[in-house]
């Protein structure tokens, strides 16, 4: 049980999630905004290049956000009306709208019960004759190795595009995938809006630069010189401005802190939890910088409305999208996501937690599981 003196929760786990910022970022921001170039400009090439060294990658895009990523990335892959990409149906809508703004059709499948990501063995299974694609989320920041299938992928012509918005700094396993992260307000890195693709080869990075900037082929820089341009072929508006840049280069040359914090505050989640009855950690693994933390229980509704009424800010990550209207039409049986569905409990998790915040709140809802009256 919580002590008398602790009813009220700790200021930082009132909140499920807060974007953490170092400080200089205020500045650096100010002084891109003062340069003048609100579009892509000098602050998103460096940022693209310290991104590239940092992943140890040849190149990186940077764009908008992982939504307009994983969408050009899709289409740079050729992925069109009645292509089918297979895709879990735990995660955010923000994975599912892409697929349908290009015609192509979702394919729902099943996630690991422990992981909640998909497993290789699931992907093949799911494979069909219109499968152009396959879109594996890697969940709480946790990496997704399809390596042993991916022969198989390539000899079908099927690409991997990495949906790894919740998994920067987590080890990257697919080499042959197209990867997407995103930098919006409450990942481990942000530029409080955007994102980044990391291309498989150099004609996929002109392709998503090309793409990013409406399918023109010019420069901003070089159409302020000319009287006209080209555009080849689709695009969106999907740059990342120079002063979201400037915030993600200052995070970028501090995220060894960041990342150090988050996985301390997992393990003392997981700690404070271990052997605790009716509670499941979603394990993340060995490899991630987690991106939140999240636990199975029972009940989860009771839960859920206890620790909200006394003031801690609990989540949950996400409802399925095969229920959702809007993809009803690709709706099919998945019994482990649907059970899922109703037992997934996201704790309060972010860089300005300290671990007895961490503990005060494993205590918190080990009392709201024992609380029967609620």
């Amino acid at each position: 049980m919580l002590p008398s003196n602790a009813t009220v929760p700790p200021a930082s786990v009132q909140y499920n999630a807060r974007p953490y910022l170092h400080g200089p970022e205020i500045a650096a921001m100010a002084r891109a905004v003062q340069a003048g170039q609100y579009g892509h400009g000098p602050e998103a090439e460096r940022f693209e290049r310290e991104l590239a060294a940092y992943l140890d990658v040849p190149d990186v895009v940077a764009v908008s956000s992982a939504t307009v990523g994983i969408h050009l990335a899709l289409l740079a892959c050729g992925i069109g009306p009645g292509d089918e990409v297979i895709v879990p149906s735990q995660t955010f809508a923000a994975t599912i709208q892409p697929i349908v703004a290009l015609g192509a059709v979702p394919r729902f499948v099943d996630h690991h019960p422990a992981t909640l990501c998909v497993e290789p063995e699931a992907v093949r299974e799911a494979i069909g004759p219109a499968t152009r694609a396959v879109l594996p989320v890697l969940y709480g920041g946790r990496p997704v190795d399809l390596g042993s299938i991916a022969p198989e992928l390539e000899r079908r012509g099927v690409h991997v595009v990495e949906d790894a918005a919740q998994a920067f700094g987590s080890r990257r396993t697919a080499a042959v995938a197209t990867t997407v992260y995103s930098f919006g307000p409450i990942k481990q890195l942000t530029a409080l809006v955007g994102g980044a693709i990391v291309p498989r080869t150099t004609d996929e990075a002109q392709a998503l630069r090309r793409m990013r900037a409406l399918g023109i082929t010019s420069s901003q820089t070089d159409r302020i010189r000319a009287t006209t341009y080209t555009v080849e072929g689709p695009g969106l508006r999907g740059v990342l401005p120079d002063m979201n840049a400037a915030v993600g280069r200052i995070q970028l040359a501090r995220f060894g802190k960041v990342a150090a914090r988050r996985i301390a505050l997992w393990k003392t989640y997981a700690h404070a939890l271990h052997g605790a009855p009716d509670v499941a950690l979603v394990d993340v693994g060995d490899d991630a910088v987690p991106f939140n933390c999240v636990v199975r229980l029972p009940c989860r509704d009771r839960v859920h409305r206890i620790m909200r009424k006394r003031g801690i800010g609990v989540g949950v990550h996400y409802p399925p999208n095969h229920l959702q209207p809007a993809f009803a039409r690709w709706t099919r049986s998945l019994p482990v996501t649907e059970q899922a569905a109703g037992e997934i409990l996201s704790l309060p998790f972010h860089p300005a937690m300290t671990p007895d915040d961490a503990r005060w709140t494993a205590t918190a809802l080990l009392d709201a599981l024992a609380d029967k009256t609620a």
